[in-house]
């Protein structure tokens, strides 16, 4: 991660990761892991791990993104399955971490639009945001501000850093939604 991050409008790109970009993304999850609520991971975890993360959400067929300025990965967002039972196909659970220094600069925000855009083409009807920490304004304002209504917390459901966490629940839907049935065939998890 580089402390220097001031991406622009112009230079941040929005791409599919590719492995390259694991030792990056496990970098700023790592961060997230160790100084905030994001995640009630508690360990970070290796590139080898991230990996096999990238592979599973991959062979979902569900999408996998980074924000870069130049070379530099600025952040990463997925979507993966939001239960895995049958019922729930066409819903999603999405996932976006920014590295420290580029926050507030619109790298989230770039690419939970993508990530919307993405899972709406690929036939998912739902997304849910499960945010750590009742606090966390800055990812619930991103939710809102793409288009996600808060629908519910969870008092006390993690414990992270000596203290009990909430999360937070939002929800957007995406496409026509539940206004009518699924097309055939539908999401592919």
């Amino acid at each position: 991660m580089n402390a220097s991050v001031q991406p622009s409008a112009a230079s941040l790109v929005v791409r599919e990761a590719g492995e390259r970009d694991l030792p990056g993304i496990t970098a700023i999850y790592a961060h997230h892991v160790r100084t905030g609520l994001a995640t009630f991971e508690v360990v970070p975890p290796d590139v080898a791990e991230m990996v096999r993360r990238r592979a599973n959400v991959l062979a979902c067929e569900l999408p996998y993104f980074v924000a870069e300025d130049g070379d530099e990965v600025l952040g990463y967002a997925y979507a993966a399955p939001y239960r895995t039972r049958a019922g729930y196909r066409y819903t999603v659970e999405d996932s976006i971490y920014v590295d420290p220094a580029a926050v507030g600069r619109g790298v989230g925000r770039a690419l939970l639009e993508r990530l919307i855009e993405a899972c709406a083409a690929g036939g998912c009807r739902q997304m849910v945001a499960v945010i750590g920490d009742s606090a966390n304004l800055a990812s619930i304002g991103l939710h809102e501000a793409c288009g996600f209504t808060r629908v519910g917390t969870l008092p006390s459901v993690g414990f992270k850093f000596g203290r009990w966490v909430d999360s937070v629940l939002m929800q957007r839907a995406l496409g026509a939604g539940d206004r009518s049935p699924p097309g055939a065939g539908g999401a592919r998890f």
